[in-house]
Parts: structure tokens; C-alpha cells; sequence
């Protein structure tokens, strides 16, 4: 059969092993805590970006002058770049960098992972994933206030067909992504709004609401962003979901999932909050890498609560991509002290590794079983 291809341009980032691979091993660089726009105190605005082995960096758009030396420019041993343009005004402006003559957007931006392009391969155009000739429901991008980070913040939101006129309360699922990603991942290269609208459509899900926060948060150590989320998810993501969605609001119409880092996010909330949720879904993670697994279930007070986990919550799933996920070792070490503990889980695994075809599939495969 004739395969058909359609390269959809969006503003996401395409998660591979290989980029994924940094939320468990990783190298710190400059790059880690660099501030690639920064307004300066004489109202000059410094770009930066890290770009050790490039021969020549320029910055160019809306608020770069075309005159020539009007930029500063700098390189620093540790392979940064800077470019100082002076008299910018406060406003909006588009600007990307050229590195030895090609064009790069920033890769430190705030939608960094939304400028990547995203190839859909499909063969029959059946695919779970497609986009088909289905009632289509609506995603929007919404801004709440987070307490926690005293910030505004960005969430997708999922609502299935129909639900703008009707009036009945519907359970709610809190999807994350994982780690440098952005909440325009799941809905993007995660297709989650066509493969919930399909399998409404074939009548394999409950009618829910699915949030999609961002679980990004900027701290030196990465691992410092779960608690904060957590927080943050608490504190300000389900109380603002509540106060503006139709949503049932007891725990047995609550769930979370998270994959790789969304995945820590996501027992770091559900572990500290036992009595908000009774569906939990760990994706391709287990507890802090790098760290005793011991000591992290310590740290959550997991022995203590054993019992009100197993009667809580209705599933706790653990999935990985096969042996090749990078998550796969530390997964397992993981369910090895939930055992010692006594906590009740399932655990599933099917080959992809620690990519985006695992992660689709994961909720394709698990979201029909929600809210029964």
C-alpha cells in the first residue's frame, strides 16, 4: 500500500533516546545555567549561547541594528558567545542566532522544544496516532498563576467533542512530559489530542478532561524541579483545572501519569498526596537516578503509607520501552524496594526504548482503562 508521509511543522521538540537520555546521565557545560537574553542594567540587551567549537556567532532579528559593529560581540574560554545590542526598548522582538553561518534558534529560549519540526509517518493513515474523519475535540493553551513558582505558567488542555454544550462533570487525567521538554510536548510530537479524539471515537475511553502541564521548571540541579512541581500541582494546577472545567473532584476521578522525569513528578506528587488521586501511571522512570532507592522511598515516607497506597490507589503502573530504555535498570531497582515495602503495583513492558513511540503507545494503551 502506498505509504504516505506528512511533515507537519510545529513548535515542538522531538524527544529521542539520545536527548532523553540527558535526564539521567549528564555532563554539566555552561550551558546548564545560562541566561541566553538578559536586560542589563544601562538598557542594553546581552545574548548568549554556548557554542564552544563555532568559528564565527552573530545574533540577528527584529532589534539587532543592520549597521555594521553596531553589536558587542564576545567569546569567553568556557565557549560562550556574547552579542550586547545597545538601546533596545521594552517591547516583543523575534531574534535567532547564526553559528558559522547557519541559522539557530536559541536553544536556552523559554519554547526551545517548540521549534522543532515533526514528521508523522503513517503507512495506511489507521494508525492510532492519525488524523482521522473522527469528531475532534478541542485543545486549549491556558495561563494560571503558580503560588509556588510566583509566576504565570502555560497548561494544554484536552476536552473530548461535545463538551462545550454539555453539562456533565467529567474525570480528569494530569499528563506530564519529561524532562526539557515543554506542556506543548503531549499534544505535539505525543499526538495525545488524536489519539484520545480516536479512541473516543471507537468508544474505548470514559469521557475525561486531560491537563497538560509544564513540568520544566529552570533550577541549577534538575532534580530540584520535582518538588517544586509537585507543589505546583497541588497548590495551583488542580485547584485552577477545578475552578474553570466542569470536573468531577473526589479521587476517584482523578489520575496522573508522567513519563522519565514526568515520571518522578509524578510519585513525587501522588506519594506525598495519596488521598488526591487513585490512578498513577510512572512512564519510563523510577525514583531519583543516581541516588539509593532506599533512601528516596525514605525520603517519601513510602513504608509508612504502604498500606494507604494499596488502598488508594486502584492502579499504580510502572511501563518501560523494553531493556533499551535508558530508565530500565533504575525502574526495576525501584520495584525491587516497593516489593520489600509491600507496595501492590503493575509493571509492563514492550519494545521502543526511551522515545516518543513508547510513550504514545503507553497511552493508547493505558487510557482506555481510567475511570471504569
Amino acid at each position: 500500500m502506498k505509504k504516505i508521509i506528512n511533515i507537519i511543522s510545529a513548535m515542538t521538540l522531538c524527544c529521542f533516546s539520545v536527548e532523553a537520555s540527558a535526564q539521567w546521565q549528564h555532563t554539566p557545560t555552561p550551558n546548564d545555567t545560562l541566561k541566553s537574553v538578559q536586560r542589563l542594567n544601562d538598557g542594553s540587551v546581552l545574548f548568549s549561547i554556548y557554542a564552544p567549537n563555532a568559528k564565527d556567532v552573530r545574533v540577528a532579528g527584529d532589534c539587532v541594528p543592520w549597521v555594521p559593529g553596531a553589536v558587542e560581540t564576545n567569546t569567553l574560554p568556557n565557549g560562550v558567545w556574547t552579542m550586547k545590542v545597545a538601546g533596545v526598548a521594552d517591547g516583543a522582538y523575534r531574534y535567532h542566532f547564526v553559528v558559522d553561518g547557519i541559522n539557530v534558534y536559541d536553544p536556552k529560549a523559554d519554547d526551545a522544544s517548540e521549534t522543532s519540526a515533526i514528521a508523522t509517518l503513517t503507512t495506511t493513515g489507521n494508525e492510532f496516532f492519525a488524523l482521522k474523519d473522527v469528531p475532534h475535540g478541542a485543545i486549549s493553551e491556558r495561563i494560571y498563576f503558580s503560588s509556588t513558582l510566583n509566576t504565570y505558567r502555560r497548561m494544554h488542555v484536552w476536552t473530548p467533542a461535545g463538551y462545550e454544550k454539555s453539562s456533565k462533570a467529567l474525570p480528569v487525567l494530569y499528563l506530564i512530559h519529561g524532562g526539557g521538554d515543554t506542556d506543548n510536548s503531549w499534544p505535539g510530537v505525543g499526538c495525545a489530542g488524536l489519539i484520545l479524539d480516536n479512541l473516543m471515537a471507537e468508544g474505548k475511553i470514559e469521557p475525561m478532561v486531560v491537563v497538560m502541564p509544564n513540568g520544566t521548571i529552570a533550577t541549577k540541579d534538575m532534580m530540584g524541579e520535582v518538588p517544586l512541581f509537585a507543589s505546583d500541582m497541588v497548590k495551583s494546577i488542580i485547584p485552577f483545572i477545578e475552578a474553570n472545567y466542569n470536573v468531577l473532584t473526589d479521587k476517584d476521578h482523578r489520575a496522573m501519569a508522567g513519563l522519565s522525569m514526568g515520571g518522578m513528578e509524578t510519585m513525587e506528587t501522588c506519594f506525598n498526596n495519596v488521598d488526591l488521586f487513585s490512578y498513577v501511571w510512572v512512564l519510563s522512570s523510577s525514583l531519583a537516578p543516581g541516588t539509593d532507592p532506599h533512601a528516596e522511598a525514605d525520603r517519601l515516607g513510602l513504608k509508612a503509607k504502604a498500606e494507604q497506597i494499596n488502598k488508594s490507589f486502584k492502579q499504580l503502573v510502572f511501563t518501560q520501552g523494553g531493556k533499551e530504555d535508558i530508565a530500565y535498570n533504575n525502574c526495576k531497582n525501584t520495584l525491587k524496594v516497593l516489593d520489600e515495602i509491600g507496595i501492590k503495583y503493575e509493571f509492563s513492558e514492550a519494545p521502543g526504548g526511551h522515545t516518543w513511540f513508547t510513550w504514545r503507545n503507553n497511552l493508547y494503551e493505558l487510557a482506555p482503562r481510567l475511570f471504569r
